[in-house]
């Protein structure tokens, strides 16, 4: 590596740290409660191997996904700094500062030092990023991300088979989304890597590519489904599914495109919830949303092919990037637990930052100094006054209250707040909002039955567990969330109440 490359990856370390230091005085937030504050499993060094043997939620939370990784990585984690946020931070901003240094070097590779630059400087700042580099959890993305990358570079620039497939069993490992590793080298073949990257492999090479995709899918599959069977099979579904067709969630699905292209394209407003009523079902073709959405669509498809025509190769590869990376969280397949979460794209916006630097890249040199030095600004600046939203529980509802009023999750999550503060009755109001909003979803009288029964309205607490139970079958999981919470705060009678009353 000379001198240049050396000032490169400096640069983009630098730019990927600096925005973000904010972050090393945030606290635990959101599900980091469950995961690492309330999670035995990572507050000791032998969680480092259990992690392996266990699921990603805790048993008594439901026992879902499988990520041994980014577990590991917080009982070595919890070992070194005791629980101290601040470790539990740095290591996100190490592993961010590390992505951007991957998808540079990915760059400088297959096209010119400028380009090089322009692309981690754009990945590095981007303020899409700051729910999963801000919040400890997002963990999981950003090694998931260094795995696709790298798995990437291994199969395209170095054609090579075994660190490849190292580096995919690391994505895998990290979350589910590294399965897209294999289309992308697939898709970096097809575009065609220009000189001087070696030419696609020979067709011996590539079927072995394949047949070790298909041992570590396998493997994978095996291990995952031995270490979940004991657990309940539950399938997350967004609210904003709950009860519609596959039509509908196919529409909305769609519709959430403006929405990507909005927060990859100009992420001014970011948002910690895109729950009901803040985005709601779209069930008509002829909804604005839908057509805003296929716009959208057409596009990333019109990009696609005029960069084909021109041999632009790189931006070609970015484009496809962003859609074989986005499509495994975009509810366009199948439903999934959200419909938007912003930490989802920081996968896919690697693919953004590919076709940006190409684009950029071939600006003069004066002009290029003078866009990049604004990107870095305006998105250092957007995601340093991000980062603070998720200092804690009550930053992250204030931003809920604040940036999304119509979503049910503000009031909701309110509710929890004052639950656990003990002021039950401001609870049950903030609740009774969040129903007025949107009341098909179980947990909210759930956590109704909790604050009912702080006060000793038992009958009440039997009412709303009866409303939650004729929307969800086996609410097992989320009267075990609640019945933690309540243990959490000191009031292990309830929790056990709880328990006792799950059907």
């Amino acid at each position: 590596m000379d001198s240049r490359d050396r000032r490169l990856y400096l640069a983009v370390i630098a730019c990927a740290l600096v925005p973000y230091l904010p972050a090393l005085w945030n606290g635990f937030a959101m599900d980091d409660l469950y995961i690492i504050v309330w999670n035995p499993l990572v507050h000791s060094v032998e969680g480092t191997w259990r992690a392996f043997t266990g699921p990603y939620w805790p048993p008594d939370l439901g026992g879902q996904m499988y990520r041994p990784l980014p577990l590991a990585s917080f009982a070595v984690d919890w070992a070194i700094a005791r629980g101290h946020p601040a470790w539990f931070h740095s290591m996100n901003l190490l592993w961010h500062a590390g992505v951007a240094v991957l998808v540079a070097a990915v760059v400088r590779r297959w096209a010119d030092w400028a380009a090089a630059l322009a692309t981690g400087l754009v990945f590095a700042v981007h303020p899409v990023h700051v729910e999963a580099v801000a919040n400890v959890i997002g963990l999981g993305e950003l090694m998931a991300a260094a795995g696709v990358c790298l798995t990437v570079y291994a199969a395209v620039v170095r054609q090579d088979l075994l660190l490849s497939g190292a580096a995919l069993v690391l994505g895998l490992l990290s979350k589910e989304n590294a399965v897209v590793a294999p289309v992308l080298i697939v898709w970096a073949w097809v575009v065609g890597p220009p000189a001087p990257l070696p030419p696609r492999p020979a067709m011996r090479r590539i079927l072995a590519f394949v047949v070790s995709w298909v041992v570590i899918a396998g493997a994978y599959l095996a291990v995952r489904g031995f270490v979940l069977h004991p657990y309940a099979r539950l399938h997350a579904i967004a609210p904003v599914f709950v009860g519609e067709s596959a039509i509908a969630g196919r529409l909305t699905a769609i519709a959430a495109l403006g929405d990507v292209l909005r927060l990859l394209i100009f992420p001014l407003t970011l948002r910690v919830d895109y729950s009901p009523a803040e985005r709601t079902i779209v069930r008509s073709l002829l909804d604005g949303r839908f057509v805003i959405g296929l716009a959208c669509l057409a596009v990333w498809a019109a990009l696609l092919v005029m960069a084909w025509r021109r041999q632009r190769r790189l931006e070609a590869f970015g484009l496809g990037w962003i859609a074989i990376a986005f499509l495994p969280v975009s509810n366009l397949l199948f439903s999934t637990g959200v419909l938007l979460a912003e930490r989802t794209f920081y996968l896919p916006s690697v693919g953004l930052a590919l076709v940006a630097g190409a684009a950029l890249a071939r600006l003069p040199a004066q002009r290029l100094r003078v866009a990049l030095a604004l990107i870095v600004l305006a998105g250092g600046i957007r995601s340093a006054l991000r980062t603070p939203v998720w200092h804690d529980d009550f930053s992250v509802t204030q931003s809920i209250l604040k940036d999304s009023p119509e979503s049910y999750r503000g009031p909701a999550r309110a509710a929890a707040i004052f639950q656990s503060h003990r002021q039950p009755e401001r609870a049950l109001t903030a609740l009774r909002t969040a129903t007025r909003i949107y009341d098909r979803d179980p947990t909210l009288f759930i956590a109704g039955a909790d604050a009912a029964l702080t006060l000793g309205q038992s009958r009440l607490a039997d009412s709303l567990l009866a409303r939650a139970e004729l929307l969800c079958y086996r609410c097992s999981g989320s009267y075990r969330t609640q019945a933690l919470a309540a243990r959490s705060r000191g009031d292990s009678a309830i929790a056990d109440s709880l328990l006792a009353r799950m059907r």
